[in-house]
């Protein structure tokens, strides 16, 4: 008779979760350069809206606060998921919390970060 394994993590999870976290933290590294590359024309196209609104320059001082902390985030959120992947594939002891981190981040980020921060916290926070 077999015996019943201990664990009810397959051996490939950790692996798996710390491919999809590099090729998160990448998406999220290119998300950032993509709002730096493309600030000057983001800001153009948000000028051409808000041309008959009744103070317009405050809207705009908003808009590029909102630029900043955009890419601040995507960099912050690619930089722990970078850390999760390297804990994730490197099976290290602070994979769980790296992760747990990171998924916290995902999932204010679209469908993948969702699904990815979902399933990242339905794997490594403990049943009851």
């Amino acid at each position: 008779m077999d015996a019943v394994p201990t664990s009810i993590e397959p051996e490939g999870t950790y692996r798996t979760l710390g491919v999809l976290w590099l090729f998160y933290a990448i998406l999220r590294f290119a998300g950032a350069v993509f709002l730096l590359i493309y600030s000057a024309t983001l800001t153009l196209m948000w000028g051409a809206l808000i041309t008959r609104v009744p103070n317009p320059f405050a809207l705009m001082s908003f808009f590029h606060v909102f630029l900043v902390f955009a890419m601040v985030l995507n960099i912050v959120a690619g930089i722990f998921a970078l850390l999760a992947a390297l804990a994730l594939l490197g099976r290290t002891g602070a994979s769980r919390l790296t992760a747990l981190v990171a998924s916290v981040f995902a999932l204010i980020d679209g469908p993948l970060g969702i699904a990815l921060g979902a399933y990242t916290l339905v794997v490594f926070v403990p049943g009851s």
